[in-house]
């Protein structure tokens, strides 16, 4: 099951906006301090890196993604997750909008 909200949370109202409009994010504070960020990745196929470990939680839509270290094509659709381990990379492919919430640390 994914996550559908979060409650008292601190929002940046300014998006992130990376790949020319690709992939869209908002962060987020939670009141114990965690940053999350929360987003749409629109069909694309993007390289994206990490500086800490993220997970990936997928909300809706669904995508594939391989890590840095591995030739595999692994598929994540909504209520599914994955990890990227921290100064790394990873490769996604959409095809329809893929919503996520990314989980630092």
């Amino acid at each position: 099951m994914s996550t559908t909200q979060f409650d008292g949370v601190t929002v940046n109202t300014q998006a992130s906006v990376y790949f020319d409009g690709k992939c869209v994010s908002h962060g987020i504070t939670l009141a114990d301090g965690t940053k999350k960020s929360v987003g749409v990745v629109l069909p694309a196929a993007l390289t994206f890196k990490t500086g800490a470990p993220e997970i990936m939680e997928c909300v809706a839509g669904g995508c594939e993604y391989k890590l840095a270290d591995s030739e595999v094509w692994l598929k994540s659709g909504p209520g599914e997750s994955f990890s990227i381990p921290g100064n790394s990379s990873f490769d996604i492919r959409v095809t329809e909008p893929y919503h996520y919430i990314c989980h630092f640390g």
